[in-house]
């Protein structure tokens, strides 16, 4: 555990002292794009954070590499090119989100990269293997070559655009990936317990340098950001994270997990749902939202989850922070599940829970509600001086009943100042 740990910390040090350097090259270069239409800042900011992520992720591998008990592990079994994988396969994803944040690229340029760091995984021992299903569908079934390479490209390539699709708001992406990163460790420690196997402990060193990222990026990605991790960051976070949920279902065949918890098999094939819940669902209702009004489905718009949040009312911190809310009860609510062993039947009821939760947060009603009711407290206590900038406001101001308003609205005058 401690080896993770320091993982983790060294990966998010590296990570967090990385972004200055790249802010200010990105300055430099000009990755600093116009707002657009359907971007919730008022300011130019830098792109490239991924860049400061990569190094962050670089450093995590190479350490773990020369740790006793993480660097045996990641040079055994069939992931024992694991760090070698990490790094080419990160490589192209992050040649090509840079070259989109610089100079813009295509689509399909991006897909054709995408393919290729999850065939980059595959060539170094990056697959899956097989898939662990329950007994009366035949147990774990063994897959053939072609069809491991086309399952792991397919993989890689929905989860990188999950987290891509989703990476609308300050903090969002970095924060859902880190809960997600967390909740699938927590499961491959608790899994150790109880089985072994390489695949487990590559899965826990992984998604400990995920953390690390993801942490160390954060407090200059939160509200107000100082840059943004661009599709160089969104795409490589995709990546790893797709990487240790592979690793993650084929870690284990379908005997060990019934001796585990009470609905064998189940775990392994949800967790990646449970992790990447709002990014798939954000992938799937943007597909479909466009291609239904005749667009590409890459064709950008303003009809995101996030964009919905801010829309209704909601302050862009409020937002995230509710869809951190739903990641984390989802995820972690699942793997209790199968560290507990309860019963199959109390899933689905703390699914809908979580989905009411985030209906009330989400309903422009309770928010009108919870307005009133502060405006009244207001007036009773005499009224107070408007808030900074009055009468200006958009979908990124924080509004006047959060706090931290007017420090936001400092900061990104001065960041205007300065841009």
């Amino acid at each position: 555990m401690r080896e993770y740990l320091l993982l983790a910390l060294v990966t998010a040090a590296v990570t967090y002292l990385l972004v200055p350097p790249v802010r200010v090259f990105a300055l430099r270069i000009g990755a600093a794009p116009e707002v657009r239409d359907r971007d919730v800042h008022t300011v130019p900011i830098p792109r490239l954070g991924g860049l400061a992520m990569f190094g962050g992720m670089a450093a995590g591998l190479l350490l773990a590499t020369h740790l006793p008990y993480v660097g045996a592990q990641l040079a055994t079994g069939q992931a024992g090119q694991t760090v070698t994988a990490l790094l080419v396969a990160g490589g192209v994803i992050v040649l090509t989100g840079f070259l989109d944040d610089w100079l813009g690229m295509d689509a399909l340029v991006k897909l054709g990269g995408q393919i290729a760091a999850g065939g980059l995984l595959v060539y170094f021992g990056m697959y899956l293997p097989w898939l662990p299903l329950p007994k009366d569908m035949g147990g774990s079934t063994g897959l053939d070559p072609n069809l491991r390479t086309i399952i792991t490209i397919m993989i890689v390539v929905v989860v990188i655009n999950a987290v891509n699709f989703v990476d609308g708001l300050d903090g969002l992406a970095a924060g859902i990936v880190g809960i997600g990163a967390l909740a699938t460790f927590a499961y491959s420690i608790a899994l150790s317990q109880s089985s072994s196997g390489s695949r487990i402990n590559v899965t826990a060193a992984i998604a400990a340098i995920l953390i690390g990222m993801c942490l160390g990026f954060l407090p200059h990605n939160f509200n107000p950001a100082k840059i943004f991790m661009g599709d160089t960051g969104a795409m490589l976070i995709g990546m790893l994270l797709a990487t240790s949920l592979i690793t993650i279902i084929s870690s284990v065949d379908s005997g060990a997990l019934d001796r585990m918890n009470k609905f064998p098999v189940v775990l392994p094939l949800l967790l990646p749902i449970a992790v990447m819940v709002l990014p798939l669902l954000d992938l799937v209702m943007a597909v479909v939202r466009r291609t239904s009004a005749g667009l590409s489905p890459f064709a950008p718009d303003r009809g995101h989850l996030h964009h919905r949040l801010l829309d209704i009312g909601h302050s862009q911190r409020r937002s995230v922070l509710i869809m951190y809310g739903w990641t984390f009860l989802f995820s972690f609510t699942l793997v209790g599940l199968s560290i507990g062993g309860v019963p199959l039947i109390l899933f689905p009821i703390t699914v809908v829970l979580a989905i009411a939760v985030l209906i009330l947060m989400a309903s422009p009603r309770w928010r009108s509600r919870k307005g009133e009711r502060r405006r009244g407290k207001n007036k009773s206590g005499g009224g107070g001086a408007s808030a900074p900038g009055g009468g200006q406001s958009s979908a990124f101001d924080a509004g006047p009943t959060d706090p931290g308003t007017a420090e936001a609205n400092a900061t990104r005058h001065a960041r205007a100042t300065t841009l």
